[in-house]
């Protein structure tokens, strides 16, 4: 399952911290384990249930997610004056599992993919975070999956979390209007 998971998320790769990236793929592991799907079930499982007959999956909406966060840190921090640093393998490991929690949210039915009972009771943020701890990733990365969405409106996000939420939103909000 490692192998597939490298292969439909090469971002993994850009994680230098060998750590920190092997918890980050074990958190997708168990996410699919525990969903009970299969590695290639993840292009056909859409990022959202909220968005009519969705036409982005989970694969492509976290890999976009996760360069957009990766690109705007890299602008802002040119031109941030030095004010605060992007600690780029929590960013990248953020902008990988975010979404990671509705792999267990989900639950594949012969009609469609809907809410699975677990994911009527919990969000993927909330299911999120509590894989991403499972696994010992650090308290930040855990963070950015706890906050990201509407969960972490009008509290603290750090900087990373903050870029996470925004390109999540950027990749959400368009394909809504459609």
């Amino acid at each position: 399952m490692r192998d597939q998971l490298l292969e439909l998320f090469p971002e993994f790769n850009l994680i230098n911290d060998k750590s920190m990236r092997e918890k980050t793929i074990a958190v997708w592991e168990e996410a699919v384990t525990r969903g009970g799907w299969k590695v290639e079930d993840l292009k056909r499982i859409p990022f959202t249930l909220l968005i009519a007959d969705c036409k982005v999956n989970i694969v492509e909406h976290t890999r976009s997610v996760t360069k957009v966060a990766i690109e705007a840190a890299r602008v802002v921090e040119k031109f941030n004056g030095g004010v605060y640093k992007i600690y780029y393998d929590m960013l990248v490991a953020g902008g990988l599992l975010h979404d990671v929690g509705k792999i267990v949210e989900y639950e594949d039915n012969p009609e469609a993919i809907r809410k699975s009972p677990m994911g009527k009771l919990l969000r993927h943020p909330f299911s999120g975070a509590g894989l991403a701890m499972k696994h010992g990733l650090p308290d930040k990365v855990v963070h950015m999956i706890a906050v990201h969405a509407k969960e972490g409106n009008g509290g603290y996000r750090c900087p990373e979390a903050v870029l996470v939420h925004h390109a999540d939103f950027m990749n959400f909000e368009p394909l809504k209007m459609e």
